[in-house]
């Protein structure tokens, strides 16, 4: 007899400062739908001196290797894009949300977009906390 565990998954979200509206709504809507936020940067303000980069890049990268799953909300900033290569190196589930049908065209794409564990998803927000709750079912 196995035992199902009820335990809430874990979730990152990493996107840019220009999102951050975006970002609070995915993982206030993620959270409503029972998962765990493991950091939530959207908090912080941006980083005065090198201690602090390096206190957040720390509980950033923590947090990435805590998730379950990373959601990537894009157009993402650089540390975004180095939280996707700590989840990529960990074999940790993407979702990575695109606007618009951007990521499908070779000039603004990236090859790492189109790995086994990385799925892209083109529409609405609400479409994309949706697709995302029914696949971690």
């Amino acid at each position: 007899m196995s035992i199902i565990s009820n335990m809430p998954k874990n979730f990152y979200i990493a996107s840019s400062f220009q999102n951050i509206d975006a970002v609070r709504y995915v993982r206030d809507q993620l959270i409503t739908k029972d998962f765990h936020h493991t950091y939530d940067w959207t908090q912080n303000s941006r980083a005065a001196n090198l201690e602090e980069l390096q206190r957040i890049g720390n509980a950033e990268k923590e947090a990435v290797q805590l998730a379950d799953f990373l959601v990537v909300l894009l157009p993402a900033g650089k540390g975004s894009h180095i939280e996707f290569g700590i989840a990529l190196a960990n074999d940790i589930k993407i979702y990575l949300y695109s606007p618009n049908e951007d990521i499908y065209d070779m000039d603004f794409t990236s090859t790492f977009y189109h790995l086994d564990n990385v799925h892209i998803i083109v529409g609405t927000y609400e479409q994309f906390v949706e697709k995302i709750f029914m696949s971690e079912l």
